[in-house]
């Protein structure tokens, strides 16, 4: 789908256009009457298959990155897709497409309230904690952003005291 809305003019995107006064219901209707629309698909058809993509392929056999010899799939995609995620990177149709994210979301959070006086919070370190190779967090929440699960922050003091990986120190100044 990148490939393809990559291909399509912005200005002739849409039937209806955006408008201020109806900014959720718009822009909307695809415009694939035009002809630019049946130019990019089958140019956007001839392109994946000239680099071995099958048109129904999941972005994620295409679009990774890899920690420790292995390709984790990596969702996302540019802004102008209208996507939430933001993830850039480099087509490369020699080498299956997108190999290698290069640039995008490093740190997610979503935050909300379920009726009680904590923030119910998710958040994501896309690239994980680690840079180091043999740190356990190495790819640990690239793992998780692969699999479009979250890491569970606590903020209020009974959501940290029931923490499993809970460790106290405590520090003294020393006289």
């Amino acid at each position: 789908f990148d490939r393809l809305w990559r291909r399509l003019p912005a200005d002739r995107l849409w039937k209806v256009p955006f408008a201020a006064d109806d900014p959720v219901h718009t822009p909307n209707s695809l415009n694939t009457d035009t002809p630019v629309f049946a130019t990019a698909l089958a140019d956007t058809v001839t392109e994946l298959r000239a680099a071995g993509i099958p048109l129904d392929s999941p972005l994620g056999e295409h679009q990774f990155v890899v920690r420790d010899g292995q390709r984790i799939p990596v969702p996302g995609g540019t802004e102008s897709l209208g996507v939430w995620n933001k993830v850039e990177s480099v087509w490369d149709p020699a080498h299956g497409g997108y190999p290698e994210v290069a640039t995008g979301s490093s740190y997610i959070q979503a935050v909300g309230w379920d009726g009680s006086r904590c923030p119910v919070a998710r958040t994501l370190l896309t690239y994980s904690q680690s840079s180091n190779p043999a740190s356990p967090h190495h790819s640990d929440q690239t793992r998780l952003f692969s699999a479009g699960q979250w890491v569970t922050s606590r903020f209020c003091e009974k959501d940290i005291l029931s923490s499993p990986a809970l460790r106290v120190v405590r520090v003294r100044e020393s006289r």
